[in-house]
């Protein structure tokens, strides 16, 4: 039986025309990053799993697809684990003498079993234990005494080695083995059996990037980056498991000129692509940080900053229910009701902001901040696209530390964010290159693609793949059909000859499928004369025109 074709949940197949649009989006946003002065950069698809783990918090992480080493690694693994609890036992065997069980060390002999298993470990995997990852002490009490016991009255154990195929200990491999898995090892064993990831984002590639080659880089650097990134997210309307983002980004330089201009890139781009009345929502991590610190929550920002995101989709009492779960106060969240009652234009909510974190450096700093970005944008004016302050706005990754950005669609449309991003002073310090300030923007090329088709905002001719399809009428035909196709490529003009010497209808239809403007008719008397035959498909007109006539009507 055949098998059935199919792609995997939250991927995509793309038909010509569909490729034609998106090609049509990247052009737009690629040519106002160059107008911009922004420099293209690409890295790989997949990076090593230590570079992107612990950089979006945990939903984030749970979000990351992880890639299995090659070859039959977790059998291997599983064989090596075997023997690196045989091989400890040994050894902690030769150290240990008989005694009463009521005088049983447990203590003492947990702690010399946890010796010996990562020397065993090491020596037979070349794998060093990381303590951080998992906790042996957290063997039960019941483990280790039955550990204890076997190995007491294991006598063989004092002459065989692990690798020895007389010595077998089945109820021992089970209990140390199982217990490892089910109580501390797939946390362990899943590290090793995954040593790279899919990439989840292009900022924190572009973090490594930089430190990478930082002898390379002249700064201030401007990049910009589209490349594909993916996610292990639930496939919904507007949200995929693989997409592509579009992303600019300066490192090297704390000024908020950067900021002002990403608002007006983000303007520029939208008004090309006439998508007119986006609303570009900004706020600041150091006021988020501020109402965590007025409420009594600065332990908890995360927490409070995950579950604010939320508010446009759950809603103030869900909201408050999670910050709950997560430790916050009553009284604290009950300080937040004027953050959930803000109204008011850009400058009135920073007045109301000014109220509520009065006893708050740090949100203060936050307000200044925003204030600046305000009166440049106010001077300088945005096409098409609205400013607004959200100060629920959190976006949930846990690497901004000063602006952060979100973009959404025109008022009717319902879609999620198309675009997003925000400042972070030290990203590039958790690879080892501190104090390089950053701030970059994102756009969600899927999404806007979805919001164009809805409204119609594609142009019309996006779709022509060629401007003229030449008619096939025999060998003869078609060879003075190439000439003429030669030459008008070499005038930009998109042309090509139907492949078979097919019925004239077939032709035709095929010219009318792929909504070709014009076709080219060559027979005898226009080979005799030295024409051809240039038929208008829109309303049926045709003129008999030389090579050169026929190439300036086509242009």
């Amino acid at each position: 039986m055949a098998q059935k074709p199919s792609i995997p949940k939250g991927t995509r197949d793309f038909n010509p025309i569909e490729v034609a649009k998106r090609n049509y989006i990247f052009d737009t946003i690629k040519a106002q990053f160059q107008h911009f002065g922004f420099q293209p950069i690409e890295t790989p698809s997949f990076e090593n799993s230590e570079t992107l783990m612990g950089k979006y918090g945990d939903e984030g992480d749970r979000l990351i697809f992880k890639i299995l080493n090659s070859g039959d690694f977790l059998r291997d693994f599983n064989e090596n684990l075997i023997k690196s609890i045989q091989t400890a036992l040994v050894n902690l065997r030769k150290s240990i003498d008989e005694v009463d069980n009521d005088e049983f060390d447990f203590d003492g002999f947990r702690s010399n079993f946890l010796k010996e298993f990562p020397i065993a470990l090491r020596s037979i995997t070349n794998i060093k234990f990381d303590e951080r990852l998992i906790n042996l002490n957290t063997l039960s009490e019941d483990i280790v005494f039955r550990i204890y016991n076997i190995v007491l009255k294991s006598n063989v154990l004092r002459e065989k080695l692990y690798y020895d195929e007389n010595l077998k200990f089945p109820e021992l491999t089970n209990i140390i083995f199982a217990d490892f898995y089910f109580q501390l090892g797939n946390k362990y064993v899943g590290n090793y059996i995954t040593e790279k990831a899919l990439r989840y984002d292009l900022t924190v590639p572009f973090a490594r990037y930089v430190v990478q080659h930082q002898n390379e880089i002249d700064f201030p650097f401007k990049r910009y980056q589209m490349q594909p990134v993916w996610r292990a997210d639930r496939p919904q309307k507007g949200r995929f498991r693989e997409f592509y983002q579009c992303d600019a980004d300066v490192v090297g330089s704390q000024s908020l000129w950067q900021e002002v201009e990403f608002v007006q890139l983000y303007d520029a781009v939208f008004s090309a692509l006439k998508l007119e009345g986006v609303t570009i929502k900004i706020n600041n991590r150091k006021i988020l940080s501020g109402i965590a610190e007025v409420i009594g929550a600065q332990d908890k920002l995360i927490d409070f900053t995950v579950a604010l995101d939320k508010l446009d989709k759950i809603g103030e009492e869900k909201v408050k229910e999670e910050m709950l779960s997560k430790g916050i106060s009553k009284e604290g969240i009950e300080k937040l009701q004027p953050l959930f009652e803000l109204q008011g234009d850009f400058s009135e909510q920073i007045e109301a902001l000014k109220a509520i974190l009065s006893v708050s450096e740090e949100g203060k700093k936050g307000i200044e901040e925003l204030e600046f970005i305000n009166t440049a944008i106010s001077e300088l004016k945005l096409q098409t696209a609205n400013l607004q302050l959200d100060v629920t706005l959190a976006r949930g990754l846990n690497y901004y530390t000063g602006a952060i950005f979100e973009v959404s669609a025109p008022e009717g449309v319902k879609m999620g964010s198309i675009g997003g991003g925000g400042r972070y002073d030290d990203l590039t310090g958790i690879f080892g290159l501190k104090d390089v300030s950053g701030v970059g923007i994102s756009f969600g090329l899927d999404r806007i693609y979805l919001v164009l088709e809805e409204l119609n905002l594609f142009p019309e001719t996006i779709s022509e793949s060629i401007k003229v399809l030449c008619i096939n009428f025999g060998e003869a035909e078609a060879l003075t059909c190439l000439k003429a196709i030669k030459a008008l490529r070499a005038h930009g003009i998109n042309a090509e000859l139907y492949p078979d010497a097919a019925k004239m209808k077939k032709q035709m239809n095929y010219a009318n499928k792929r909504a070709v403007p014009y076709v080219v008719l060559v027979g005898e008397s226009e080979m005799s004369s030295n024409t051809f035959t240039l038929k208008n498909m829109t309303n049926g007109e045709q003129q008999q025109l030389s090579l050169e006539d026929l190439i300036t009507t086509l242009q």
